[in-house]
């Protein structure tokens, strides 16, 4: 009740997922945005949680920079993420001769030179490959992750054969093409 004795109005903000669409008029917060996909213990020997969609952190993994951190947060995703990540990361090492990796904010990063590039993190569901300054490549890719800046784009992929290979070789080397984000102008 408001000093006045009349009923105060509740506001629900709608909750959205990283494409914007609004998902539910149910007000959720923190614990019911995160829930868990798990597997049985026979299954993969260990319940796995990943996050639904991004809210800040896409696992809890440690910041760090070189191949081990990233290696050691691909072995713990489950599958089919682990599998999806391991091409990309595969891909990634294939088409960019001088790639450079870091754990950061939860998820993998990329980059050459002094700067980073693109990212991948598993999620419940899916992977998502985010180009950091995706809104310049040719074709645009199609997702626009909530959180992660204007210019960044890339796909969710649900499965190892959602990966065009060739498409996503050709977003790499653009993106690697121009600075970075953290990185000197070249």
């Amino acid at each position: 009740m408001s000093a006045r004795g009349l009923p105060r109005l509740q506001v629900k903000k709608p909750n959205r997922l990283d494409t914007g669409v609004i998902m539910s008029s149910k007000p959720q917060g923190k614990d019911e945005v995160q829930k868990p996909a798990t597997r049985t213990s026979a299954q993969v020997g260990v319940a796995t949680t990943l996050p639904e969609a991004m809210t800040g952190r896409a696992s809890p993994a440690k910041a760090a920079v070189g191949d081990r951190p990233v290696f050691a947060y691909i072995a713990s995703l489950p599958q089919p993420q682990r599998g999806i990540a391991e091409a990309v990361d595969a891909l990634a090492a294939k088409t960019l001769p001088d790639l450079r990796r870091s754990v950061k904010w939860g998820m993998s990063y990329y980059g050459v030179g002094d700067g980073w590039c693109f990212c991948c993190g598993g999620f419940a569901g899916h992977v998502k490959l985010m180009f950091i300054n995706g809104a310049a490549l040719e074709p645009v890719p199609p997702v626009t992750p909530v959180g992660m800046g204007k210019s960044t784009r890339g796909v969710e992929l649900e499965s190892v054969d959602d990966l065009d290979s060739r498409q996503i070789a050709a977003w790499m080397n653009q993106v690697a093409s121009v600075p970075g984000v953290g990185g000197k102008k070249r």
